[in-house]
């Protein structure tokens, strides 16, 4: 027992944190993460076989050769495999992994080469008699230790490289999670006898319990996001809606985001954290209306110049509702973009908008993308004052709109998006049907 006390600990606080996520989930209150629930399947296995080998090394006058180097291959085999999985955790959360991007081979191709060279190599796996305790050395062993400099090494750049777009608590967590990550390596290869390896995928798999995957955040981010929705819902049905506008510009405003992450100018902002703040905000980009009076916001005929300007002013109102609302919000990157969606998503490309006359890229990012969804739900469905336009109308509103009103590369993006686009259109009415 003397040999194990430190793994039997940590498989005793892997165990609570599955049993406690696993219960959260089976109950249906939050969704599932597929690199999460990997990192559950390997660490109590690279915890187990750790424990395994530190009693087989210390009693091989007991047990088999063959017994011991199996018990030590399948350790190194899991501990790797575990830190590949973790690195691939973080990509998501950070970056979020892209279809068809030969990036992603970064994480695969140096994980396998890892793994073959493991086994190749395990021929020179040593054993070695410390004061205390016998311990493993050799080539596996050192494969092991690149590999851990090799990609979480690649996870602080990653962070550093997107340090100006990442929300500060994500940065932080992160980097204490590398930070413990380097200690406990820098102590394991100083001080080999004292094996620590167990430290590594338990603190890792409680730091990310803790840090991303805690049911309780989790289901309050739910509900903010389901509150903010119904927010958006309850103004919008004041304009004779029912929730279509909302969801339909959601849904188009994530189709840009996601098409332009393929383009080179957008990459460096367009990480996950960006991406899924811009698309929560989208609901809230009419929040404003909720304090134009229903004579305007009804009227079934063309506005009055007077009439105009009084509507206008809901761009502004809803960029002071959001900050006076939402002041004590914690994710403090959302409540700015929500604020420049609501407040300039009527900013034209030719500063000839409002209500500050913005122009080119003075206009946020967000508020640009939610400009062009905006605009084309707007002319292709059906309102108070007039008829929808055909579809095909509504792309040649964007399509003439392309540096006057709207940024060129991303209605470009928008047009040639178009058949997904109108699937989208042709999604909403069968749900609202």
């Amino acid at each position: 027992m003397q040999f194990v006390k430190l793994q039997l600990g940590c498989l005793l606080i892997i165990a609570y944190v599955e049993i406690s996520y696993i219960r959260e989930t089976l109950r249906g209150q939050i969704p599932c993460n597929r690199y999460f629930d990997l990192l559950m399947i390997l660490a109590p296995w690279a915890v187990f076989f750790d424990g395994l080998t530190a009693w087989t090394v210390n009693h091989m006058d007991l047990v088999p050769a063959f017994v011991n180097r199996g018990a030590h291959l399948l350790f190194f085999l899991s501990m790797d495999l575990f830190i590949l999985s973790t690195t691939a955790y973080f990509y998501d959360q950070l970056l979020g992994f892209r279809k068809k991007k030969i990036g992603n081979l970064f994480l695969i191709l140096p994980g396998l080469l890892s793994l073959l060279m493991i086994i190749g190599g395990f021929g020179k796996l040593t054993f070695i008699q410390g004061e205390n305790t016998w311990y493993s050395m050799g080539f596996p062993v050192y494969v092991c230790y690149a590999t851990v400099v090799l990609y979480y090494g690649s996870i602080l750049c990653i962070v550093l490289a997107q340090r100006h777009f990442l929300p500060k608590e994500k940065k932080m967590e992160i980097l204490s999670i590398i930070l413990l990550v380097g200690v406990i390596l820098g102590v394991q290869m100083y001080f080999p006898e004292v094996l620590l390896t167990a430290l590594l995928p338990t603190l890792l798999l409680l730091g990310i319990y803790v840090d991303f995957e805690n049911p309780s955040i989790q289901k309050l981010n739910i509900q903010h996001n389901e509150m903010l929705d119904g927010f958006a819902v309850m103004v919008e049905s004041r304009d004779s809606n029912t929730g279509g506008h909302i969801r339909r510009t959601r849904a188009y405003v994530k189709l840009m985001l996601k098409r332009m992450r393929q383009d080179k100018r957008y990459q460096a902002i367009l990480n996950r954290d960006y991406m899924d703040n811009v698309s929560n905000a989208a609901p809230l980009h009419d929040i404003g209306k909720i304090s134009t009076p229903d004579s305007i916001l009804q009227k079934p005929g063309k506005l009055t110049d007077e009439e105009f300007e009084i509507m206008k002013q809901h761009a502004a109102a809803g960029g002071d509702i959001i900050l006076h609302s939402f002041r004590d919000l914690s994710n403090a990157e959302f409540r700015q973009i929500a604020y420049e969606v609501a407040r300039y998503h009527h900013e034209k490309f030719n500063g000839r908008g409002y209500p500050e006359g913005l122009k080119g890229e003075e206009i946020p990012l967000h508020s640009r993308v939610m400009a062009i969804a905006d605009v084309f739900d707007a002319v292709s469905q059906k309102r108070c004052y007039r008829d929808a336009m055909p579809v095909e109308e509504c792309f040649s509103i964007i399509e003439k709109g392309i540096g006057t009103d709207f940024d060129p590369n991303i209605a470009r993006i928008f047009l040639d998006s178009a058949d997904e686009v109108v699937a989208l259109m042709k999604a909403e009415r069968n749900d609202e049907a």
